[in-house]
């Protein structure tokens, strides 16, 4: 059966989210779409002045923009203080995936000390082990396992063959996406002359409301105190969080950010793909790590940028400047001759 089509008035979507009307209000959307691409029944939106070419030809129904480039827009338009912000608000009016409805599948595993709350949807092979307790309105998807003693807040939603390991604790309207895993063990390990002793962790993970979790990122429990994700927290895929890690609210990571054990990273700090940080060290509010930047000492003052990595350059060009940076150290040790030399020549005069 196909599914029912939304539709919204543009004075509907106006009033909902408090945008502006420029053009016909009662332009009816049914859907998003990309400047290039969308239809007379679709919304799209214009805020990187990369895409601004293709606002002139434009097919769609509307377009959200901002004040400054409402004039420009030869549809109708939102205007939005955010044209971006005021998308994501849109867009989630017409996702299509499924929300499955309230059910617990016959091949689920509930421990009988688990406690479950109302309007819960548990799939195919999932695992609620001893202990948890799952509050109203979640989803587990197929393949979960909630080992012993987690907890889920109302409205959080696990996708497919999610792992929650013991004692894990989990806020309201949190979504793990497939293949994570909560809570196992950190890499903590003593040497004992020759060999390696595992040092247990005892501690666990918590992790705040309305986070978002990644697809195979893995959150290590802590060694002694908690591994801690406050609110609102949003990690990309294929992300690594070391045990004792502290990530203050509204920090964003995109993909392979891997932070190691012990770190503190403050609130709104934003981490670019495959960047990190050393262990044990402080990261100040409003922090920006750029693309491949590792942070190796503490930062105190907020809202600076980091950046480390360099950018690809054609292969004969890198190999010379490669060349060119073995040779500084030579270079270095002349110019410090040479300045002694000047120096003592100068004396003399």
């Amino acid at each position: 059966m196909q599914k029912p089509v939304r539709s919204f008035k543009l004075s509907q979507l106006a009033d909902q989210f408090g945008f502006s009307v420029q053009g016909d209000e009662n332009t009816l959307i049914e859907g998003v779409g990309t400047l290039a691409d969308a239809t007379a029944s679709q919304i799209s939106f214009l805020s990187n002045p990369v895409y601004r070419d293709q606002l002139n030809t434009t097919r769609a129904g509307a377009v959200i923009i901002c004040a400054d480039d409402a004039d420009k827009c030869p549809v109708n338009a939102l205007i939005a203080a955010d044209p971006y912000v005021g998308y994501a608000k849109i867009a989630a009016l017409f996702d299509p995936r499924h929300l499955p409805q309230p059910q617990v599948h016959a091949s689920a595993s509930i421990d009988p000390s688990a406690s479950i709350g109302n309007g819960v949807y548990i799939g195919a092979n999932a695992v609620v082990g001893p202990g948890c307790e799952v509050a109203d309105a979640c989803s587990i998807g197929p393949g979960c396992v909630l080992v012993a003693n987690c907890k889920l807040g109302s409205a959080t939603r696990l996708h497919a063959n999610v792992t929650i390991c013991d004692g894990v604790v989990i806020g309201k309207r949190t979504i793990i996406h497939p293949g994570a895993v909560i809570g196992a063990d950190g890499f903590g390990l003593a040497f004992d002359r020759d060999h390696w002793v595992k040092i247990p962790q005892i501690g666990s993970v918590q992790i705040g409301d309305d986070c978002e979790v990644g697809a195979n990122t893995t959150i290590d429990r802590g060694a002694i105190a908690d591994t801690i994700l406050e609110n609102d927290v949003r990690l990309d895929n294929q992300i690594q969080i070391g045990h004792n890690v502290h990530i203050g609210a509204h920090t964003a990571m995109a993909g392979l950010v891997g932070i190691a054990g012990s770190t503190k990273i403050g609130k709104f700090c934003m981490f670019a793909g495959g960047s990190g940080a050393v262990g044990h060290i402080h990261i100040a509010d409003r922090t920006t790590v750029n693309f491949k930047s590792v942070i190796t000492k503490s930062i105190t003052q907020p809202g600076t940028v980091w950046s480390a990595a360099l950018p690809a350059r054609p292969l004969r060009e890198w190999n010379t400047s490669v060349a060119h940076l073995l040779k500084l150290n030579k270079l270095a040790r002349r110019v410090l001759n040479l300045e002694k030399m000047t120096r003592g020549k100068t004396r003399n005069d």
